[in-house]
Order: structure tokens, then C-alpha cells, then sequence
């Protein structure tokens, strides 16, 4: 895919990772959607950085766990920009969940938005996407992959993610890819301390910590990649392969 004045809408593009991933689309001459819900100041950061750089970026505020704001997400950037051919769900949430701690109002703010919120954009996007093709790619996790004990229904979540890939890859094939990334250690959650990241590098087959860059290159790979779909990309310099 030709990515220089195509439409992207990015999720959770206020803060973190999502951030990172609208302003390297940006940078790769894409016109922007930057949707945000908690982090409008963020969002407008974002936008007007992409927007310095020589191309267009909009804000575009939504709950997404309202079930209603998937599509009517998809609307408005489809109307603001007048199409779209790549969706990022890159918002969620990760909460600490130890067994016997586990709220359901917790577990049903991790599914809406971690899970239904990705389903539901897809499906609006795929109509948009129908007549001239697109590309959507999921952020998953690496809790998908392994057992995180004080974090099982994040992890559920995020394991849900892989399967939604694939299986949207199969019902939207020929005309839109869908592929997802799962990162691991490239952005700490707030409130770790140096030992919990020291610990972390010192368990890591490369010996270091990734960063959100790292994500974005790998969307950007997928992007471009015209021949790949269905896959996830796990990205946590090789703590997958740990023995």
C-alpha cells in the first residue's frame, strides 16, 4: 500500500503507544484521524505535530465503551476525510486483576474496550474500506501469548484480539488485510520502579527495553506488506522464545 495521502484513523492516539503510531503515520505523508477519549490534550499535541509536518490530521473525540461510538467513529472520519483506508485499534486498557480481586465492572471495561470496541471498528471500517481496499491492524499484547497471573482477563482480552485477526483476515479477504503486533516491554505501565525494569531487561533474550517506535515500525512494515495477513507480530525483543 501506497500510505502518501491515504486516510488513517488511529485509536487511543492521544498518549503512549497510539501516539507514536499517528505521528509515524504522519510522517509517512498519511492524513491523520486521531481519536482520543481521556486525552484531548494529547490528541491535540499529536494532531498539530502531524500537521507541522506537511500533512492533515483531525481529532476526533469517543468513548468507545459506548458500543454505539464504534461506527459512528467510522462515520465521522469517513466524513471528515472523505474515505478511509487504514484502521489502528490501538486504545485499551490494562488493569492489575489479581485472582480473588477480579470487579466485574473492571472485566467488563477491559472486554468493551480492549476487545468489543476493535470488533466493532473493523466491521464499520470494512464497509468503508469494501470498494477500494484497506488495511486494519490490531495492537494485542504479549499476555496474549503468555500467563500473566495478576492480569488474567487483560490477557483474555488481548488472546481474544489474535483470534479476531485472524478471523477478520479470513472474512475480509481479498480487498482488506488485517494483521495485529503484540508488543511486549516497550513502554513501561506507570508507577514501575527501576528494579521491575531492571528485571525485565535482565529477562529479555536482547538485553534491553523496546520502545513504541518499535510498534510503529512494525505497523508500518504490515502496511506495506501486501502479501501478509492474518499474522501477529510479536514484538518484545524475544521474551517469547524464553526457556
Amino acid at each position: 500500500m501506497e500510505l502518501d495521502g491515504r486516510v488513517a484513523l488511529v485509536t487511543g492516539a492521544g498518549t503512549r503507544v497510539g501516539r507514536v503510531i499517528a505521528l509515524a503515520l504522519g510522517k509517512a505523508g498519511m492524513r491523520v484521524g486521531v481519536h482520543y477519549a481521556g486525552s484531548e490534550k494529547g490528541a491535540r499535541q499529536t494532531a498539530e505535530e502531524i500537521i507541522r509536518g506537511g500533512t492533515e490530521a483531525r481529532t476526533l473525540p469517543g468513548d468507545l465503551m459506548d458500543p454505539a461510538t464504534a461506527p459512528r467513529l467510522i462515520e465521522h472520519t469517513h466524513k471528515v476525510f472523505g474515505g478511509l483506508d487504514v484502521l489502528v485499534n490501538s486504545a485499551a486498557v490494562m488493569l492489575r486483576t489479581p485472582v480473588g480481586e477480579v470487579l466485574v465492572e473492571d472485566w467488563d471495561a477491559m472486554f468493551a474496550l480492549n476487545l468489543r470496541a476493535p470488533f466493532f471498528l473493523a466491521q464499520a471500517a470494512a464497509r468503508v474500506m469494501e470498494k477500494n481496499g484497506g488495511a486494519i491492524v490490531n495492537i494485542a499484547d504479549l499476555a496474549a501469548f503468555e500467563t500473566w497471573r495478576g492480569y488474567i482477563p487483560h490477557a483474555i482480552t488481548k488472546a481474544g484480539i489474535v483470534h479476531m485477526t485472524r478471523g477478520l483476515a479470513h472474512a475480509l479477504a481479498p480487498k482488506i488485510r488485517v494483521n495485529a503486533i503484540a508488543p511486549g516491554p516497550v513502554l513501561l505501565p506507570e508507577g514501575w520502579t527501576q528494579e521491575q525494569a531492571d528485571h525485565l531487561i535482565s529477562t529479555t533474550p536482547l538485553a534491553r527495553l523496546g520502545s513504541p517506535d518499535d510498534v510503529a515500525n512494525a505497523v508500518l512494515y504490515l502496511l506495506g506488506a501486501d502479501y501478509v495477513t492474518g499474522e501477529t507480530i510479536i514484538v518484545d525483543g524475544g521474551r517469547h522464545i524464553r526457556t
